[in-house]
């Protein structure tokens, strides 16, 4: 059914704050990608529950962000790899803030290895306790939650890598395809009340990127659309987007930020 002028306007006057009354957990939220996007939450009017392995660099990331912008912002130290402590940690963030109804999975790790067959089987279990079991067993308990409650919506972040692997971040890669696959079929399961999406990062220059050889990546960015790898405020504006408003058809979908790099040759 076709919307009225007024309904419209009503709706667009409210994108200022389109996450107001909304409350977000955000993994991986002390640094990097997630920092963004807890800071960006909070700005668009949520409260938000800021969680990494680090509880101290949590509680100072959530003090300063409930100062700048009067919301209620929780800190929780937790690994996402350990399985038994994420449904303690969603009944932690309930009591402090309320209802989960925005689970954004942005946690992750890449250790480096010299080659392939030096990947020890302890690296490898890490890679995908982070990336995929960590995501899987949140997204069961949250969605489950969201779906009692009405709706909710669901944001993983995967990486271009899980469809153009390369040899020095296989494991990574390859627990990230994993968790792309995890997208679709919680989608499926918790839909319609409850979306799920992906945002698929390219290079950011976050604290991981100092590991980098920037020379070779700037190398590699010369055939990227961007020319560049990407600052870490860019994957705001898609994270947005799709825990909003404006993304209520868009499910199991796949939204590539990476500055053009799966288009490039």
């Amino acid at each position: 059914m076709t919307r009225t002028l007024q309904q419209a306007v009503e709706a667009s006057l409210r994108t200022d704050q389109p996450l107001a009354g909304r409350t977000a957990l955000v993994t991986g939220g002390s640094r990097g990608l997630g920092r963004e996007i807890a800071i960006a939450f909070a700005a668009a009017g949520a409260d938000v529950a800021v969680v990494s392995r680090k509880g101290d660099a949590c509680a100072a990331l959530a003090k300063e962000l409930a100062d700048a912008t009067g919301r209620r912002v929780s800190a929780h130290g937790a690994h996402v790899g350990d399985w038994g402590r994420l449904g303690v940690l969603l009944d932690e963030v309930e009591d402090t803030l309320g209802p989960v109804d925005i689970l954004v999975n942005n946690a992750g790790m890449a250790p480096l290895y010299p080659r392939l067959d030096a990947v020890s089987e302890e690296l490898f279990e890490k890679v995908f306790a982070v990336n995929v079991k960590g995501p899987f067993r949140l997204m069961a308990a949250a969605g489950r939650r969201m779906v009692e409650r009405g709706g909710g919506v669901m944001l993983n972040i995967s990486s271009m890598g899980s469809l153009r692997p390369t040899a020095s971040d296989l494991p990574y890669a390859a627990a990230k395809s994993a968790l792309n696959t995890l997208t679709a079929g919680f989608a499926q399961e918790y839909g319609p009340t409850v979306r799920v999406n992906t945002i698929l990062a390219g290079p950011f220059a976050t604290d991981v990127s100092k590991s980098w050889d920037m020379a070779a990546v700037d190398l590699m960015a010369r055939d990227w659309p961007a020319r560049r790898v990407g600052e870490p405020e860019e994957i705001v504006g898609a994270a947005l987007y799709l825990c909003g408003p404006h993304a209520t058809y868009t499910t199991g979908a796949l939204l590539a930020v990476d500055g053009g790099r799966l288009a490039a040759p």
